[in-house]
């Protein structure tokens, strides 16, 4: 069986996996919007609000990602095509897991302010999220939908490159404008963390693609 049609036949009214794909980018979304709202917010106690809520998504992609497993490993799929499913779905869950990490560091750090690249970084990890939730639902469909799952991919690769030059031009400016070594460590540090978030974003692409180009190879 190829690619399509194999991916075709887990939508079937047995095919549970591709519900479990839709939470779990569900939940990307859902943890990506609470983090943006977290670096808009100057309130400690909002920030423990909007922590508490990505962890609780992050714990429910975690239980996700173990369904998922249980589910494939139960199914006659071959050996390639369940190493690609489980790459897809084992990125996510590390998105999920790097978000969860950057709402934590804004705890522990406590700085003074979230600058504005802050701000727009988690801006760039909610779009790679809500690209993500637009792709996963066509790959179900690769031979109709390959071009539009193409787009998407790409659509993460050019916010994450926007990403990185956003955390090269911040680390410029803070080394040369904040003139406190702790504050300066803890500015460093977040947007280390965010711009991880959109590495992890593009993981995510970067696998789909090679199932892209397994499904063009067959």
């Amino acid at each position: 069986m190829n690619l399509s049609r194999w991916l075709r036949s887990l939508s079937s009214p047995k095919g549970d996996l591709v519900p479990i794909f839709a939470r779990q980018s569900a939940y990307l979304v859902q943890s990506s919007t609470a983090l943006e709202k977290m670096t808009v917010s100057t309130d400690p106690l909002e920030w423990h609000r909007y922590e508490k809520e990505i962890k609780s998504y992050e714990v429910q992609g975690d239980a996700l990602l173990t369904e998922f497993q249980e589910q494939i490993l139960g199914r006659l799929i071959g050996t390639v095509n369940r190493v690609e499913l489980q790459n897809v779905a084992m990125s996510m869950d590390d998105f999920l897991d790097v978000i969860k990490d950057a709402s934590k560091a804004v705890l522990i750090y406590h700085p003074k302010k979230i600058d504005s690249t802050l701000q727009d970084l988690s801006q760039i990890i909610k779009a790679e999220a809500e690209a993500v939730r637009t792709l996963v639902p066509m790959l179900w469909d690769i031979k109709h939908k390959f071009s539009e799952i193409q787009l998407q991919c790409d659509r993460i690769t050019e916010l994450e490159h926007s990403a990185d030059e956003l955390y090269e031009e911040y680390v410029g400016y803070i080394f040369t404008n904040e003139p406190d070594l702790r504050e300066m460590t803890k500015y460093k540090n977040l947007a280390e963390l965010f711009e991880k978030a959109t590495d992890s974003g593009k993981r995510i692409a970067d696998n789909v693609r090679r199932m892209l180009l397994k499904y063009n190879m067959e």
